[in-house]
């Protein structure tokens, strides 16, 4: 029998009375939220939530998403965890396609109307028979008619622990992919799969009972999920959980608390790079701040440069996907560092470079990444033809493409869905992204492929300038063609105030497309 809740009762133990997770002025230890999780387990299965049920769960960076998360575990359910930022239609399709039993979301906020969108959505779900709103106190009564709240379910329920003994091959956790074409798809990932990535994340980062977390990733999305959340609860440390990414909050916050690990996807190193506010102590907080890890797509070169010179401390970057739970690559904390590299494989995960045959291809030579390993998820929910093509050949086919050089070290050229072939030459965008930002006046770029009639994909590039800085967009043109190979270039640029992103901070390629 193997349960991921374990973390959490082992840590429950050892440090009972000290802080988990921070959320403003609260402070939970780690035997209060235990206790929390049994009671939302005991409660489910009062509801009649049986081991193997699929429940959702829709909250914010709050105390109440790791109590749900493992209280739905302990119950020996599987805990379908959904982006905030979905709509009514998309909440209803996520409930339907993953069998959802029970549903737990948050109230939201006014300009974020959560638990409206979420109830609405749960209606449109008939095999969806529990609706729990989640208040921001367990007392307040539920702010939509009828509905039934977290702090309801809990009530009379036992703290005492009472977990379903699952198997490590069981499914704990169903994350939907961010659905870049076609619909997202449910990726399932066991116990032992969450368990492994979290033990090989402690390793790689050298985490420490001591260390103190910033939480500002969505705990909905794998990377925070399993590097932050399940690999701190593993270990012991304390997070202190943030709601949405803003560079002011996330530096008082670090200076407050003297926290020690941030990880981040590019963007947000993007944001605390270019925050100029002098109020905070950047010396203290460097001080403090012993690693940074980044992920979720790839770091610019020149932003890692940049923020390594203001902040003195390493960025560390690695490579993975929700399909492998997540980490596949990184950069090694006891081996050399490479700017620009995902790094070499981690403990118990193979790694090649293919071409369209799936037939290794030589060192330096681009080509798709593909891993097996304890990583790699069970597979999609309910998609056997996605299965028999993403799994062939018992290897997880990334569509990512990537090269490794002599040394082992692997690099993300791009995705394989983003590559644009102009005039039957094949043009990586990140490519010709790392070169204009390296143009003084650049802050961000995100190059997309647009039709053309002569040459089938044009190139264009989304520039957002540095503050106070000034260029036309026909000097970044003629200033890039001065730097890259001549079908390279992009003979269109827009300079626009912000790039669309997701949730995570991943820059949305498929808005851009509309524009």
């Amino acid at each position: 029998m193997l349960n991921l809740s374990v973390i959490l009762e082992d840590s429950a133990r050892k440090y009972a009375d000290k802080d988990a997770f921070i959320f403003g002025d609260v402070h939970m230890t780690y035997a209060q939220i235990n206790g929390a999780a049994n009671q939302v387990a005991n409660g489910l299965r009062a509801k009649g939530i049986m081991p193997g049920d699929k429940v959702a769960l829709s909250c914010f960076n709050l105390p109440y998403f790791p109590i749900i998360y493992f209280g739905i575990l302990k119950a020996g359910a599987t805990v379908v965890p959904l982006s905030v930022l979905l709509k009514k239609d998309e909440i209803a399709y996520h409930l339907k396609d993953s069998d959802s039993k029970a549903y737990f979301c948050f109230i939201g906020t006014p300009d974020l109307p959560m638990g409206q969108m979420g109830h609405q959505g749960f209606q449109e779900a008939e095999l969806c028979e529990h609706f729990f709103l989640i208040m921001p106190q367990p007392t307040d009564p539920p702010a939509i008619e009828g509905a039934v709240t977290l702090g309801m379910l809990m009530a009379g329920q036992s703290p005492a622990n009472n977990t379903e003994a699952t198997g490590a091959e069981d499914t704990a956790v169903i994350i939907y992919t961010s659905g870049t074409t076609g619909r997202p798809k449910g990726a399932e990932l066991t116990h032992s799969n969450l368990l492994l990535n979290a033990n090989l994340c402690r390793d790689l980062l050298g985490f420490k009972t001591d260390d103190r977390l910033i939480i500002v990733l969505p705990l909905f999305h794998i990377f925070a999920m399993t590097c932050l959340m399940n690999t701190g609860i593993y270990q012991g440390c304390t997070s202190v959980l943030l709601p949405r990414f803003d560079a002011e909050a996330v530096l008082g916050l670090m200076q407050k608390h003297e926290v020690t690990i941030f990880a981040g996807v590019p963007t947000m190193y993007w944001g605390l790079l270019n925050y100029e506010n002098t109020k905070f102590d950047l010396k203290e907080i460097s001080s403090n701040l012993r690693t940074c890890i980044s992920g979720g797509a790839s770091l610019p070169v020149q932003v890692l440069e940049d923020f390594e010179a203001k902040y003195e401390v390493p960025i560390l970057e690695g490579y993975g996907m929700s399909e492998g739970s997540p980490v596949v690559t990184f950069n090694h904390l006891n081996q050399v560092r490479k700017p620009g590299s995902i790094g070499t494989e981690v403990w118990g995960v193979e790694v090649k470079i293919v071409d369209e045959d799936d037939n290794e291809v030589p060192i330096g030579e681009k080509g798709e990444l593909l891993y097996r390993g304890h990583n790699v998820m069970k597979g999609y929910y309910k998609r056997p033809e996605a299965n028999e093509v993403t799994l062939r050949g018992g290897w997880m086919h990334s569509g990512d493409v990537a090269i490794k050089d002599e040394d082992g070290y692997y690099y993300i050229v791009d995705r394989t869905k983003d590559m644009i072939i102009r005039g039957g030459l094949n043009v990586y965008p990140r490519e010709v992204e790392e070169v204009m930002m390296q143009h003084e006046a650049v802050s961000l770029v995100a190059v997309i492929g647009i039709p053309d009639d002569k040459m089938g994909e044009e190139i264009k590039a989304f520039v957002v300038l540095k503050e106070g800085a000034a260029a036309t967009e026909e000097e970044l043109i003629s200033w890039t063609k001065d730097r890259i190979a001549a079908y390279k270039y992009p003979r269109v640029t827009e300079i626009i105030d912000a790039l669309p992103m997701s949730a995570t901070g991943k820059i949305l390629k498929k808005e851009l497309r509309k524009l």
